[in-house]
């Protein structure tokens, strides 16, 4: 859906930077006041290109060693045979239960939608995986994020799910490694946990069977368009281009979209990174890390609204992974912009948009892509 320019950054203001479609209604959770600043009347700390934040630049235009190169997934630089390699999508449940997590801060993009009785599960996408020890915890998928891991022509690697995903699993494309579908040699429990929150694999085991498979493990169609449009760190995509329709964006607050996982982000200045934080049903607030105590940080950031539908009594989910144009919000370097998104094939990427028309462009490092419901609010200032 296009905007008018003017309509649309009068429906911001009035709506304080909600982040919610034109017919959604705000959901508040604390004081107004304090979480929406005026863009319309900044301090004098707080101006409208936000010039306190000091954007990260970096020398990146060579290589540090040989044999590198650019990651597809990051465009960081790789070894060579892993930025020729497929990646991996892994399925990982992020409930009180499931953490801590292991080696998803490694993961170069992170999903995260609901799945039924609103529990949130991550899909982790790596492109240097086979190195990797002890991954997951590992649950079940569902159709719709097989139809992400297709963007990036991804093995998805999961235990199960329900009968909803046979069709699909079973389509001659679909290229999966499932714990309950003849790979479960690629999988182990430990005993530090109780099932199912113990299942785990790492990146030997998943090669083993992706070859025991026949699969290919280079990408199917060498000659595809990037997935993402990238700027190098030395001349980053700050979101200064878009004057007053890009706004301040140091905290972003999901806890409206995600009721029980309650995440939040906050920018360091010092490293240009959205730092992710969680407040999980039945613990505390506290930072989203791995065992190692490595935190989870993203470059990128993006809000993807869609269309949510219940399928039966026991509250599965069918998402919209596919259409012409919906909203969204693209978050980097301390600001943010609305975007438009389009998914036109299975196995196309997901393209976003800002108002003009133009793919935006995301900043080399890490993504996290938020799923959220048409229907519900978030927050940022």
């Amino acid at each position: 859906m296009k905007y008018n320019r003017p309509i649309y950054a009068l429906l911001c203001a009035l709506c304080l930077l909600c982040g919610c479609s034109q017919s959604d209604a705000v959901i508040d959770p604390i004081p107004q006041e304090e979480y929406f600043p005026s863009e319309a009347e900044p301090s004098d700390s707080d101006t409208t290109y936000n010039s306190n934040i000091q954007i990260v630049v970096e020398d990146d235009t060579q290589p540090p060693r040989e044999g590198l190169e650019r990651s597809p997934l990051t465009n960081e630089w790789i070894p060579s045979a892993a930025a020729a390699s497929r990646p991996i999508a892994v399925m990982i449940p992020n409930e009180i239960n499931a953490i801590p997590h292991y080696n998803l801060s490694k993961a170069s993009v992170v999903y995260e939608a609901k799945v039924e009785g609103s529990i949130t599960r991550l899909m982790a996408i790596y492109d240097d995986w086979t190195s990797l020890k002890r991954i997951g915890n590992i649950r079940s998928t569902r159709t719709y994020y097989a139809y992400w891991a297709f963007e990036w022509d991804a093995f998805l690697v999961h235990y199960g799910g329900p009968y909803y995903i046979h069709d699909l699993m079973n389509e001659e494309t679909t290229e999966n490694i499932d714990g309950l579908d003849g790979d479960g040699g690629a999988f182990y429990r430990s005993k530090d946990r109780t099932e199912p929150h113990n299942l785990y694999t790492d990146g030997t085991q998943i090669l083993t069977r992706i070859k025991s498979h026949k699969y290919a493990t280079e990408y199917r169609d060498p000659d595809r368009a990037p997935h993402f449009v990238f700027a190098s760190k030395a001349e980053p995509n700050t979101l200064r281009q878009y004057g007053d329709n890009a706004y301040n964006a140091t905290y972003i607050d999901l806890s409206g979209c995600y009721p029980l996982t309650r995440c939040y982000f906050e920018f360091n200045e010092d490293d240009g990174l959205y730092y992710r934080y969680q407040h999980l049903s039945g613990g505390t607030d506290m930072p989203h890390t791995d065992a190692d105590g490595t935190q989870l940080a993203f470059k990128n950031i993006l809000v993807q609204y869609t269309k949510h539908e219940v399928l039966d009594d026991k509250g599965y989910l069918v998402l919209q992974c596919h259409d012409d144009s919906r909203d969204g919000w693209f978050f980097t370097n301390g600001k943010s912009i609305h975007v438009n998104w389009q998914k036109t094939g299975d196995y196309e990427a997901t393209r976003y948009y800002d108002d003009d028309g133009n793919e935006i462009t995301v900043n080399t490092g890490k993504t996290m892509i938020c799923i959220v419901d048409e229907h519900d609010s978030f927050t940022f200032r």
